[in-house]
């Protein structure tokens, strides 16, 4: 099946992958849009992990705090999301990841951010406990982690949860 530009523009939306890459996913994929946006995210997970472990978390000074009220407001999420420039901490894509990450934490509930806060006596399940070990609320097939990791594959700078805090309406 021939590539067409629609196609190719499609896919970038979804995406948001370059032209070329778009591409080159749709003729792989021989035209099948949902086969190119799998293998783009996929790359995309690759290459977020690759730049993760590449660079440290030093010099994650800039981000953005975001603020989640669940609708009733008996829930309400504080997050802080850092990266290395302030120009990625005011792109959509970020705001969105800041966005989605205080909506999952309002809904799971979760104790730590990763491995590292877990305490060494700690027995119960890190695949609830800490939020980057838990499945995404919105896509249960990747965890918040690859949620994490497909962002920093797009904007290209690494990215960290720092804390949180989650609150609840006493009764």
């Amino acid at each position: 099946m021939p590539v067409t530009a629609e196609a190719v523009k499609t896919v970038r939306q979804i995406t948001g992958a370059g032209f070329i890459e778009c591409k080159a996913a749709l003729e792989e994929a021989k035209g099948d849009v949902d086969a190119a946006v799998q293998d783009l995210r996929e790359k995309g997970i690759a290459k977020g992990k690759a730049l993760s472990d590449k660079r440290s978390t030093g010099g994650l000074d800039q981000g953005l705090v975001e603020i989640y009220s669940h609708p009733g407001g008996r829930v309400g999420v504080i997050v802080e999301i850092n990266c290395a420039t302030d120009f990625v901490a005011r792109t959509p894509d970020f705001k969105d990841l800041a966005r989605n990450l205080a909506m999952q934490i309002a809904a799971m509930d979760p104790e730590f951010v990763g491995h590292g806060d877990v305490p060494a006596n700690f027995a119960g399940s890190l695949k609830d406990a800490a939020l980057l070990e838990q499945a995404y609320v919105r896509d249960s097939s990747k965890t918040v982690k690859d949620l994490i990791a497909e962002t920093i594959g797009k904007l290209g700078e690494n990215i960290r949860v720092r804390r949180f805090v989650r609150y609840v309406l006493a009764n």
